[in-house]
């Protein structure tokens, strides 16, 4: 009988329920179900819609019953920093407000009067983003006392839905790292931290690793589905699932988990947070069995997906490089990582803007305004290699690009021209991949990570980069700024 394994991958513009299971010593999967995400104005802010999220795990798992193909566990991994509150009763208390709300402008000021931010570096490692969880939390501080008074629980997006599964509650180490909270050497919340930012201790519960289990489905659930189920902790952040699909086990290579964000770095078994580490501006990251991934956010696939939005023809993908391609004389770049490409109200008019304030020609047509972005994130993509083998003393060979944004052709070429090193591309559903791995762990499926990821390699195509395959005449690109 095969034991099957459901992920549920969740990003910020889409999710996904992929089944998982070993055939013949290799990994298999099939994707069953698949929908939307979006944030919603609400109330003045952008908020994800819980309801429609929970709705939509549901309806997924239902269609594995469907099936007949019911899973031995089920796991649940999202984006991170975000949150709900719930209260005595146990309830969302307000809404759940995204990270690219404009709640947190200024926050940072505020929090670093209490805490230098040198000092708040050292204690947990974390790249400073506005969108952190500690400048939200601290939002609600100022804009909304009464909701914090009245929290009993804090819950990640994925602990949420794990709840409403299982009426267990249960917070994950990897995806509370990113709210800052964590003090990077001892694993856990940062208690002092939380004290003097006057954050209610009691809302934070215990932290647990990846192979946890949360519990059962609820008697509700298994009403409503018609069958139980195992709940268990993946690594919840969807980078730190992803991260475990890198299909090596060279502790020298780097990775690329590409997708909405771009996430470039290494896996590493002691933090870095150190004063030259945090003006490099990298982070240290929980990830699976108390590794760190030490990484850098970059803005990513985000841009071109904004851009396509706007663009009044309905380009694919493939469109989208090749007008990119054909705008390739175009010199001007800008700064993929900047504030201001967040959340613009039109990206295409951000990017003009910058390149405006910067002093750098204006891109006009869509194939200059998309060779810009490409070309910018390739050469952050350089710029990121760099500054990790200055800080590790090390030189890195080769870079695995995971994640849905492997497929991107163009920018792979591009991230090869500029880095100089061997890329390779795949697989393609990392995420889900690791977020199963992670489940075959706690079953028993592989005996440790090095021979998970082995069977990974030789399950998934992964393919090394063709420098050839386009040809770059983008000598003399000016710098940033």
């Amino acid at each position: 009988m095969t034991d099957y394994y459901l992920a549920v991958d969740i990003g910020a513009s889409s999710g996904r329920h992929i089944l998982g299971w070993q055939e013949n010593g290799k990994m298999r999967l099939e994707e069953i179900y698949r929908f939307t995400n979006e944030l919603e104005n609400k109330n003045n802010h952008l908020c994800w819609n819980m309801e429609r999220l929970f709705a939509e795990v549901v309806n997924g798992i239902k269609k594995c019953k469907e099936l007949n193909r019911l899973p031995k566990s089920i796991g649940i991994d999202t984006w991170g920093v975000d949150f709900v509150l719930l209260d005595e009763n146990m309830q969302m208390l307000g809404d759940a407000v995204g990270y690219r709300d404009s709640r947190t402008a200024g926050m940072d000021e505020e929090v670093y009067k209490i805490i230098d931010e040198k000092q708040l570096y050292a204690r947990n490692g974390i790249q400073k983003m506005i969108i952190n969880t500690i400048y939200h939390l601290y939002a609600l501080k100022k804009q909304q006392p009464e909701l914090l008074a009245a929290a009993k629980h804090f819950l990640m997006i994925p602990e949420y839905l794990n709840y409403r599964l299982t009426n267990v509650i249960k917070n994950e180490y990897t995806n509370a790292t990113t709210t800052q909270l964590v003090n990077a050497d001892t694993r856990d919340w940062d208690w002092e931290l939380i004290d003097m930012l006057g954050l209610p201790k009691n809302i934070f519960g215990k932290l647990y690793m990846p192979k946890e289990t949360v519990g059962n489905f609820s008697e509700a659930m298994k009403k409503q589905l018609g069958f139980s189920c195992e709940v268990v902790l993946p690594a919840t952040h969807d980078t730190g699932s992803a991260v475990m699909a890198v299909p090596s086990n060279n502790e020298d290579d780097i990775y690329l988990s590409s997708g909405t964000w771009s996430l470039m770095g290494i896996e590493r078994l002691i933090p870095d947070c150190t004063e030259k580490s945090r003006l490099h501006n990298f982070t240290n990251e929980g990830g699976y069995h108390h590794r760190y991934r030490y990484l850098k956010n970059i803005m990513g696939m985000w841009m071109m997906q904004s851009l396509r939005k706007e663009f009044k023809h309905a380009y694919t993908f493939e469109e989208l490089f090749t007008l990119a391609y054909i705008g390739r004389y175009f010199k001007s770049t800008v700064d993929v990582t900047a504030d201001c490409f967040l959340a613009p109200a039109s990206m295409s008019e951000a990017i003009r803007n910058y390149c405006q304030q910067t002093k750098q020609p204006v891109p006009q047509t869509e194939g200059e305004i998309l060779f810009c972005v490409y070309n910018s994130l390739a050469k952050c993509y350089s710029d990121v290699v760099q500054e990790l083998e200055e800080m590790t003393g090390s030189c890195h060979k080769d870079i695995h690009v995971i994640g849905g944004g492997c497929q991107d052709r163009f920018l792979n070429a591009l991230t090869a021209f500029y880095t100089k090193k061997d890329v390779y591309a795949g697989p393609v559903e990392a995420t889900a991949i690791g977020n199963i791995a992670a489940q075959m762990l706690k079953a028993g499926e592989f005996s440790d990570l090095p021979e998970a990821r082995r069977v990974i390699a030789k399950s998934f195509a992964v393919k090394k980069v063709n420098n050839n395959e386009f040809s770059f005449e983008v000598n003399n690109i000016r710098s940033v700024g």
